[in-house]
């Protein structure tokens, strides 16, 4: 009986000192960064959200930005048109000035138009879109409207 109970006595010394170096272990990786590498996916995850939901500042540039992008294409649109009034009754000399006027505004909306749509495209800003803004504006259109 006592070579079972020595042989017993032994197992649990062998299985105690097992369970302590598993410890020892999991502490040492733990230690030496590898609580990063195994939260990273989450940490990852929670930046993202965070520079994007996570600031105020972000959400209401980036809402502002699409009104005033779309405000941008409507008064360059806007300023086309009474420059093509002002054209019917303009001196010659006012109609070239005019012209290049006209030329440089269609340029100008046009970029506006691009601009407005590159951020619209981006995921980490669509979301800050107003509903009643469209999600594109079409750089041939006449006019565009700013409400859907």
């Amino acid at each position: 009986m006592g070579q079972v109970r020595e042989g017993a006595r032994l197992a649990a010394w062998a299985v105690s000192g097992v369970i302590g170096l598993a410890v020892l272990y999991v502490i040492g990786v733990l230690a030496f960064g590898g609580a990063e590498w195994i939260t990273a996916p989450f940490r990852g995850a929670a930046d993202k959200r965070e520079n994007t939901g996570g600031s105020g500042e972000f959400r209401q540039t980036t809402y502002e930005e699409f009104f005033d992008l779309c405000a941008a294409v409507q008064n360059a649109e806007g300023t086309i048109q009474g420059l093509r009034e002002e054209r019917e009754v303009a001196s010659e000399t006012r109609l070239t000035q005019i012209d290049q006027s006209i030329t440089a505004l269609k340029a100008t909306r046009i970029e506006s138009v691009n601009t407005y749509n590159a951020k619209a495209a981006q995921e980490h800003r669509a979301p800050f879109r107003d509903k009643d803004l469209p999600y594109r504006l079409d750089a041939g259109a006449e006019r565009t409207t700013c409400t859907n």
